[in-house]
């Protein structure tokens, strides 16, 4: 069930004063936009000592948490939360950062070949060169094509979320593609005449 923005409003002051039904529908409206965030920033699977629906979860919990704390400052609930999911994904960024080993539960008894070790190659290297490239932008357009591309979410509501106006979202989202494009032209990435 997923809550409009008055309807998320007043579930939140409710949760925020021990309504444990607020507090699930709370939960439930904002669990698919941090997960999709989370997805987007870190991808999909689990080559490092977490994945991104580990630390959704963990996004979520700390959200859980803060709400009896949480007061209005004139900005959406919905941009606490992205602010509590950013800080989670920087958080595992400097984990993996530092850590130079991927565990695995069990050892395996033969070796896997589900998608065959090419495959695996290619998505490895297409999710570190696409980290690379987003590395290339400023923070705040990152964050501006995470949230619009990745989450989906219209120039208004990213706007709230970064604290800019749909018109600057609009500009951040288009200088960073730009900027994005120019970057796979001049390293061979992408045919100029195609683009």
């Amino acid at each position: 069930m997923n809550l409009t923005g008055a309807e998320l409003d007043a579930a939140v002051l409710a949760a925020g004063q021990g309504d444990r039904s607020a507090l699930e529908s709370v939960l439930q409206s904002v669990q698919e936009p941090i997960l999709r965030y989370c997805r987007g920033r870190i991808g999909v699977g689990e080559r490092h000592l977490f994945s991104a629906d580990d630390i959704a979860q963990e996004a979520l919990m700390a959200v859980m948490t803060a709400l009896p704390r949480y007061r209005d400052q004139g900005r959406p609930f919905m941009a606490f939360v992205y602010g509590i999911a950013s800080h989670k994904v920087a958080d595992a960024m400097r984990v993996v950062g530092r850590t130079k080993s991927d565990p695995v539960e069990i050892i395996p008894e033969t070796p896997s070949v589900s998608g065959g070790p090419e495959q695996l190659a290619i998505q490895a290297d297409t999710s570190e060169r696409m980290k690379q490239l987003l590395q290339l932008l400023p923070e705040k357009q990152r964050e501006v094509l995470t949230l619009r591309i990745v989450v989906g979410m219209s120039a208004e509501e990213t706007a709230q979320m970064v604290g800019s106006t749909p018109g600057a979202v609009r500009v951040a989202q288009h200088r960073a593609l730009t900027k994005l494009k120019d970057e796979l032209s001049r390293s061979g990435g992408i045919d100029e005449r195609r683009a």
